[in-house]
Parts: structure tokens; C-alpha cells; sequence
């Protein structure tokens, strides 16, 4: 900055030697360059970037523009008061004001290129294992934490603040508040490890410990949150999700979910054809999958009944009491028309009669 004032006290003068013409020169010379240096940047984005598969270069010269454009200008308005001398006493503070315009515009400019980085590595789970749709949500906070608190601490230092006494004090009051919000931040840290070790993501459909089930509407830092089947969604704190065990009944090679219907027929039926029978009533339900195949399994001879299972597939765990009603009603109907009988328990009472008591 130094030798750009030197250069401005050499040759301004030759052309006027009115400080505020001089100023306005300044001025006007400044907003030349920062049109000429996005007019470079438009081009760079189009011709240049433009040839290449990957589009974050196109993106980054895209947000540029404003940052570099907007901080040619402030050099411009800073060097131009200088040569006025209008804020002589006041020139520091002039100068502290600019600076924080510029850190402002610089933050915002790091933070969106870095959440586009990171959705842009989302997408492909192979590019970077560790940055990946479920686990976009943690970066991009930690993003933000990370460049706004930098953000933070540069305009202290363009205000000449002494940072030490805050971060001592917010190192005080850090250990305060850890003692008084512990299962805040039990539920935080649990937020973490949920969003970074991905037992479930949004859609799944899992089973809790504690009976509850349905499908995840949202993951947050203090609270995962799912739908059950009776549209009523249920909020659970993340320190209790991270100790509970967790069922998830769409992970896996893919979101299919096996049905097991259970059935048992009389004692002395044809085997052969209750398979086909049950085969046959999968096969009505236009839900239940192809592939794999439905099948027929002999489990058990019961007391009143031979046990059988059919196990079908259905594209995923949120149809299984829509289909499971559709089967049993199939199964019902087919076996009434094949004379299959279902049985019911039967006990078999015999009463003894006692012989009457002896008189002596």
C-alpha cells in the first residue's frame, strides 16, 4: 500500500494540483480497473473454465467478481480520502471501516464457495468418502462455524482489538455453560457421531428399541425426527438415538422388505397344492416384487395345524401393512375356493362321573 501512495504523491501532482481533483481521479481510475477486472473474470468464467469438465472453476470465478471488484474499490476510496487529507485525523478509522466492508464481502465469498465444494463432493461418494450426502449437513455447519469465526477475529484485528481477554473470558464462560447444558451437548456430540458413522439417513425407515417405527423426516444436531404410519412425527433427542439400538429396515443391498405371512391349514390337506395356492395369491398382489421370487415354506406340524410361511417382497418397509392385508384377503378367498380348511384349536372335554359316596 505503501508504494501505491509513494506513486500517487509522484504523478497526481503533474496533472492537477487540486487534492480533491486528485482525489476524484483516484476514484475515477479505481472504478476503471474494477470494471476491467470483471470484465476479466466474465471472460475467464466463459472461455476459460468453460472448457473443462469440472464445473467449481466456473463457480469460483463466477463469485469473484464481487469480492475483488467491491475491494479495488475500497482500495480507490481509501487512497482517494488519503490524498484529500478530508479525514487526515481520522484516517485510521476510515481505514478500519474499510477493511471490515472488505472482510465482510471475503467471508461471505470463502463460505459459499466452500458449502458448493462440499455439495459438489457430495454427489460423488467415491471422490471423497468422508464428504457425502448424510454427512453434508456436518461439514457445512462446521463451514460456517469456521470461516465466520475467522471472519470474526480479522475485524478485531482491523479494529485494533486485543483478543486475548475474549478468548480467555469465552474459555470461562465455555466451562460454565458446559457444566449447565450437559445434555445439550450430550445430544450435540451424539448429533456428530450420528451424522458422521450414518447408522440411518433421511427416508430410511427404522425400528426403535422402544417399539417406535417409521420412516426419518430429519436429522439435526440436537434431535433426529420420524413419521410414524399414523402421520404423527416423533422427535427424539440424539443422545438417546447414539444408545439405543436401532433397526433399520431399509438399509442394506436395497430398500426391499421381506414379508413373512404365517398360516396354518387342517391336518390331512395336499401339501402341493397349498404352495401353489399361496404362490398363487402373491402372485394377485401387484405390490409384492418378482424378484426376488415369492416362496412357500413347510415350517412346522403344529398341534391343530400344518404350519406354512410365505415370504414375499415388497419395494419398501412402509407397504408392508398395505400388502399384508391384500394377502391375507387373497389367501382367505383361494383357499375357500380350493376347500382348504383352516383350523382352529379344538379340545376334546371328557367328563367322568364320580361314583356317588358311600353311606356308613
Amino acid at each position: 500500500m505503501e508504494w501505491l501512495k509513494s506513486l500517487i504523491q509522484q504523478y497526481l501532482p503533474l496533472i492537477s494540483d487540486n487534492l480533491l481533483v486528485q482525489a476524484a481521479l483516484i476514484l475515477l481510475v479505481a472504478s476503471f480497473v474494477s470494471w476491467i477486472a470483471k470484465k476479466i473474470l466474465n471472460r475467464l468464467q466463459l472461455h476459460g473454465a468453460g472448457r473443462t469438465d469440472n464445473p467449481i472453476d466456473d463457480h469460483l470465478f463466477g463469485l469473484l467478481k464481487k469480492p475483488v471488484s467491491i475491494s479495488i474499490l475500497l482500495i480507490g476510496i481509501y487512497l482517494a480520502f488519503v490524498r484529500s487529507q478530508l479525514l487526515a485525523e481520522n484516517i485510521s478509522v476510515l481505514e478500519s471501516i474499510l477493511l471490515s466492508v472488505a472482510i465482510v464481502f471475503w467471508v461471505s465469498f470463502v463460505v459459499r464457495f466452500a458449502r458448493y465444494v462440499l455439495k459438489h463432493l457430495s454427489r460423488d461418494d467415491a471422490q471423497v468418502k468422508m464428504v457425502q450426502r448424510h454427512t453434508l449437513p456436518l461439514f457445512d455447519n462446521l463451514a460456517i462455524i469456521l470461516f465466520y469465526g475467522a471472519g470474526i477475529y480479522f475485524m478485531f484485528v482491523a479494529w485494533d482489538i486485543d483478543v486475548t481477554a475474549w478468548v480467555a473470558s469465552a474459555g470461562i464462560l465455555g466451562l460454565a455453560l458446559s457444566f449447565a447444558a450437559k445434555d445439550t451437548l450430550a445430544n450435540l456430540f451424539a448429533g456428530v457421531f450420528i451424522l458422521a458413522d450414518s447408522p440411518y439417513k433421511i427416508g430410511d425407515y427404522i425400528v426403535l428399541d422402544s417399539g417406535e417405527r417409521g420412516m426419518v423426516t430429519h436429522i439435526g444436531i440436537r434431535s433426529t425426527r420420524i413419521l410414524t404410519r399414523s402421520d404423527v412425527e416423533i422427535t427424539i433427542p440424539n443422545a438417546i438415538m447414539g444408545n439405543t439400538k436401532v433397526i433399520n429396515e431399509t438399509a442394506g443391498p436395497h430398500p426391499k422388505y421381506r414379508l413373512r405371512i404365517q398360516i396354518g391349514v387342517a391336518y390331512g390337506s395336499d401339501v402341493a397344492e397349498v404352495r401353489k395356492v399361496l404362490l398363487e395369491a402373491a402372485k394377485q398382489i401387484s405390490t409384492v416384487e418378482a424378484n426376488p421370487a415369492p416362496r412357500v415354506r413347510f415350517r412346522t406340524f403344529g398341534d391343530s395345524a400344518l404350519n406354512f410361511e410365505l415370504l414375499c417382497w415388497v419395494a419398501e418397509p412402509v407397504l408392508r401393512g398395505q400388502v399384508s392385508d391384500k394377502l391375507n384377503e387373497a389367501i382367505y378367498n383361494l383357499f375357500n375356493e380350493h376347500n382348504i380348511q383352516i383350523p382352529f384349536p379344538q379340545r376334546d372335554v371328557n367328563l367322568y362321573q364320580m361314583p356317588a359316596p358311600k353311606n356308613d
